[in-house]
Parts: structure tokens; C-alpha cells; sequence
């Protein structure tokens, strides 16, 4: 696609950047079938096709509201990349353009502010443990849609008795995950446990930058994933062989760093290797095997593969576990969460979800399992099904195999161990 950039942006780095991504666009329409938002809403410019043409009169200084609408309802989950035949970079052009249309096309009061409070509270797990905590206790008067996103308090648990292992791995629990899912990290900490891996909690570090980036806040993402990589650094430098990331959305982000950090001398090869260190906890199950019996679950279980989870590879794990699967062979591949895009895109973000959770449940499985939190959060306010993460799944599968073998553990057998005790993180 041929651009021709407005007088006023000839000098602006990103509409060159931007010109450079979108030549590579043929119009072919391959990316079309692949979009949720042009399959529900069949509109063109709700297309990857029609977004770059809208981005396309960005770079030609003729944006405006129009285009901030339709590109706003993008999910940016990149189905549109593994479809296109020309390996169109459209995530990068969204990314790369977007402070271009903020210019043509200011957002108004109340967007400003629901943007603004997002950015201001998720990503710092310590205050949105505070705002989560009164918003549940007020629950009874708040909007529907939004006491619908509330998952209802954990259980408590008791922190994990883990064991020194010369093999270590940083394990990095987010910021939403810590707050509304901690049993997450807390399974995934004991079933490295028991594969002879000590999991060492990342200290203080929350956002991976991804809320940041997708809002737009470009200079608040760089300062967090500098944070990140200043934390997470020594940590490697000093053994760690791998970052282990549980949500998957979350560790797309940090696979990216070295793109973002490109032109930063002080940290481009640190995010190289960083990203290079992110291992998917699917992967790292399938390469390592279990030391552990497995119990399966008597009922089969249904997978949601998140937008930002290589495909197939949960599903392989399970198999060959010997854990049951119900079929989805007509399942939509986005559930709407998007980020912030179901608190940003209420309305698109629902129905997506109610199709999504549809074919999960069709074949009556016991539970949905998915591998990001927003995934979960999303999905279990439109299921009457449990939802978690899947690895919660093999650690208790793991303790009742464990159990009724008498197996019992290290900490168990020798009366020492250390409690792992991940506090909420600032």
C-alpha cells in the first residue's frame, strides 16, 4: 500500500516507521475471515484491511474521530498476522501510529478519565489490592457490568513450603494475576518444586508494561519495562536460567522488549536476553516431564487458548498427561478481554465473550482452563463454569497423585523446607 505522507509528519520517526510497515499491505483480504470484530460486526473498516486504510489517512494527516473509532475496537490480538500471506507487522503499525491519531483526534473528558484510572490502578498491584478490596465490599450498588468483573475472594492458602535446588527460574506473578488469581503463581511455584527447579518470586516488580503500551502511554511503558529489566537482571546474571511468566499475554510483552528497546544503548541487549530467558510454563512441563504421578480429573476439561498463547501447546501437555479434552471444533479464537479493551469496549467485548463461552461449555466439560489472567477474569464473569489457570489443574492433580501413593514431599520427609511468601508488590 503506497502512502503519502501529510507535509507536517515528513519528520515525525514514527510516520516513517509507519510508511515502511504499511507497504507491505497487498489489499489481498486474507486477514478478514480472521478478525472477530469484522466477523461479528461485518463492517470493512472493523477489519485489519480497513484499519490500515484508516491508519493509512493518519500518515496522510486526514485521521479523525472516525478512525479513532474503528481503530479503537480493535483487539489488537494479531489473528490478522498469522492469516496475512505479506507478513503485514499490523500490531507494530497500531503501535507505532497510535500517538499520531492522538494527535488529529483528541479523546474527550470521559474516555481521558476511564484511561486515566486504569493506568493509574492495575498496574500496581498494591493499589489495586485496595480498590479490588472496597469494590467488593460495595459490590451490591456498583454498575452490573462492572460488579460482574469481581471474582469472588480466593480462599485463603497457605504460601507453598518450597526447597533450595541448584536450578533456579524467576517466576514473575503480574499485576492483575497477584491480586485476582494468586493461586496461580503459588501452583506454578510448586510444581517447579517438584520438578527440582527452585522458583524465585520477581521482587517488586508489577506491570510488564503491556497496559501501559495498549493504553498508548508510551513513556510510562518504557519506564516500566526498564524497571522490570533493572529487577530482573541480577536474577540472571546470578544463575537463573529462566523467567517463567504465567500469564500469557504477559510474557508476549516481554518477548517484545527488545523491539521496544531497540535504540536505547543502555538496555537493548539486556532486553535481548530477557526476552531470550522467557520460557512458557507449557513448554517448560513438556521438556522437563513430571516427577509426580498425575490423578486426571475424572470429567473432561475444556482449554481456552488465549490470542497470546502459542497454540497447541497446553493441549499437547494434556494429552500427554492422559487428562481429557472436550472437542471445540467451531470455537472462536478471541474471548473479548483484550487488556483493558472489556472495561474500554463493554458493548463488542460481551459478545464476543458470550460466543467464546458457548463453545466452551457445548461439550459440558467440568471446567474451563485458560492461560491468562484477563482471559479468566473475562470468561468467569459470562460462565456458570469454574475458570483458572491450567496449571492449578496439574498441581492438584499432582498432590492427589501424590496423596494416594503416600508420596509425601521433601519439606515432608526431612521436616525442613522455606515458606515462599510472594506479598502483594508495590
Amino acid at each position: 500500500m503506497e502512502v503519502h505522507l501529510s507535509h507536517s509528519l515528513q519528520g515525525e520517526a514514527a510516520a516513517r516507521e509507519g510508511e515502511r510497515l504499511i507497504r507491505a499491505c497487498v489489499h489481498c483480504g486474507f486477514c478478514l475471515p480472521a478478525c472477530p470484530t469484522y466477523q461479528l460486526l461485518g463492517d470493512e473498516l472493523d477489519s485489519p484491511r480497513g484499519r490500515i486504510y484508516l491508519i493509512k489517512e493518519v500518515l496522510e494527516g486526514r485521521g479523525g474521530v472516525i478512525a479513532r473509532a474503528h481503530l479503537d475496537r480493535c483487539l489488537l490480538c494479531r489473528a490478522c498476522e498469522r492469516a496475512c500471506p505479506s507478513g503485514v507487522e499490523y500490531g507494530r503499525l497500531v503501535a507505532t501510529t497510535r500517538g499520531l491519531l492522538a494527535a488529529q483526534s483528541p479523546r474527550g473528558p470521559r474516555d481521558r478519565l476511564l484511561r486515566w484510572l486504569i493506568r493509574t490502578i492495575v498496574p500496581y498491584p498494591a493499589r489495586f489490592s485496595r480498590v479490588v478490596a472496597v469494590a467488593r465490599w460495595i459490590r451490591p450498588v456498583l454498575p452490573a457490568s462492572l460488579a460482574a468483573k469481581l471474582p469472588t475472594p480466593p480462599p485463603a492458602a497457605l504460601p507453598p513450603v518450597l526447597h533450595p535446588h541448584r536450578r533456579r527460574m524467576l517466576l514473575v506473578p503480574g499485576c492483575a494475576q497477584s491480586v485476582l488469581s494468586p493461586a496461580t503463581h503459588l501452583s506454578l511455584a510448586r510444581v517447579c518444586d517438584r520438578l527440582g527447579i527452585e522458583p524465585i518470586f520477581s521482587p517488586g516488580s508489577g506491570c510488564c508494561g503491556a497496559l501501559f503500551h495498549h493504553l498508548g502511554s508510551e513513556e510510562a511503558a518504557l519506564r516500566q519495562i526498564r524497571r522490570n529489566i533493572d529487577l530482573w537482571w541480577p536474577e540472571l546474571q546470578a544463575g537463573a536460567e529462566a523467567l517463567l511468566i504465567p500469564a500469557s499475554a504477559c510474557a508476549l510483552m516481554v518477548r517484545e522488549y527488545p523491539d521496544l528497546l531497540a535504540r536505547d544503548p543502555a538496555y537493548a541487549d539486556r532486553a535481548r536476553r530477557i526476552a531470550d530467558a522467557v520460557k512458557d510454563p507449557a513448554d517448560l512441563l513438556l521438556s522437563e516431564g513430571l516427577r509426580l504421578p498425575i490423578a486426571p480429573p475424572g470429567r473432561a476439561i475444556a482449554i481456552h487458548c488465549p490470542c497470546t498463547q502459542q497454540p497447541g501447546a497446553v493441549e499437547a501437555l494434556f494429552r500427554k498427561l492422559g487428562i481429557p479434552l472436550v472437542p471445540q471444533p467451531d470455537s472462536p479464537a478471541c474471548c473479548g478481554a483484550a487488556g483493558a479493551y472489556a472495561l474500554l469496549q463493554p458493548r463488542l467485548s460481551n459478545q464476543l465473550r458470550a460466543r467464546k463461552a458457548s463453545a466452551l461449555e457445548a461439550g459440558a466439560p467440568a471446567e474451563i482452563l485458560t492461560a491468562n489472567i484477563g482471559c479468566q477474569i473475562h470468561l468467569a464473569s459470562g460462565s456458570q463454569l469454574r475458570v483458572r489457570h491450567w496449571i492449578e489443574l496439574i498441581d492438584e492433580c499432582q498432590t492427589q497423585a501424590g496423596a494416594s501413593h503416600g508420596v509425601p514431599t521433601r519439606g515432608e520427609a526431612n521436616g525442613h523446607g522455606r515458606e515462599a511468601c510472594p506479598a502483594v508488590q508495590t
